[in-house]
């Protein structure tokens, strides 16, 4: 069994940056091929919205059109513990939000597709004032 945690949020100012950082584990050692992972975020009361996602073995990477430019993925497949990371600059007052990782067992997945991960983390706020 596969375990997301995500670390990172808190409460920054406008033009700030953050780094969300996301810890996969498993009890057993690996037993899951990892295909892609990603971030999502939600507000209260809307959906949860893509944000972006690596694919595991490439590092092909896909943002939503709202971050492109300000926002980072990137992975760390060779330690012992998988990791993602997420860079956020310049941070705006529309990026509050919880965030959460996830992670697709399979290779069939469409990257902007909450549908698409198996595992999800239980996300880490992020508050961006004004």
């Amino acid at each position: 069994q596969v375990q997301l945690a995500e670390s990172g949020g808190g409460l920054v100012q406008a033009g700030d940056s953050l780094k969300l950082s996301c810890a996969a584990s498993e009890r057993r050692g690996r037993s899951f091929s990892y295909y892609a992972m990603g971030w999502f975020r939600q507000v209260p009361g809307r959906e949860r919205e893509f944000v972006a996602a690596i694919s595991w073995s490439r590092g092909s990477t896909n943002y939503a059109d709202f971050v492109k430019g300000r926002f980072t993925i990137s992975r760390d497949r060779d330690s012992g513990n998988p990791t993602m990371d997420l860079q956020m600059n310049n941070l705006k007052p529309e990026d509050t939000a919880r965030y959460y990782c996830a992670l697709s067992v399979s290779r069939y997945y469409r990257a902007d597709d909450s549908h698409s991960y198996d595992v999800w983390g239980q996300g880490t706020q992020v508050t961006v004032s004004s």
